[in-house]
């Protein structure tokens, strides 16, 4: 297979691969690095449930090629959680009922992560803002706002 060899930092582990050119980040996530958290939904950007952060940043993965993201640190759902223990926001989810199917949920959880990273105490605007670009088609939204408001608050004691 012809291809371009990259190193990609995923969930802080470095994994080399070689990929087309045109390869989405998300296509070598749950192709070659076998993390199946973000999904193809989609494919058009507009609904949120392959979302990643890139440096610490929300980013669609099916409309970001894997070579943008070589030298950038990566992380999926499967990297939130350290030594078996939940986030507060991930706890927050199950605990405020926000999952129900979970396919979105990946997506949303990495969204709110890189909101609270950037923005510690937002407030239930800021937080509809940056669910803007993830859709649910379960549990429609107060819940997933209510766990997100949860987590802030334990965050931020």
């Amino acid at each position: 297979m012809e291809g371009v060899k990259i190193t990609l930092k995923v969930n802080d582990e470095e994994h080399q691969v070689i990929v087309d050119e045109r390869s989405t980040l998300l296509e070598v996530l749950r192709d070659k690095l076998l993390l199946s958290g973000a999904k193809e939904a989609c494919g058009t950007g507009e609904c949120g449930a392959c979302t990643v952060l890139v440096d610490n940043k929300a980013v669609l993965s099916c409309l970001t090629l894997a070579i943008e993201a070589e030298g950038k640190s990566i992380t999926t759902i499967e990297g939130l959680a350290r030594n078996g223990n939940l986030t507060k926001l991930q706890q927050a989810f199950i605990d405020k009922g926000a999952i129900q199917c979970g396919f979105c949920s990946p997506g949303m959880i990495l969204s709110a992560t890189a909101l609270l990273l950037e923005t510690p105490f937002p407030n239930r605007i800021e937080i509809q803002k940056a669910l803007e670009g993830n859709l649910c088609r379960c549990t429609g939204y107060n819940k997933i706002v209510e766990a997100i408001e949860s987590a802030r608050d334990k965050q931020n004691g």
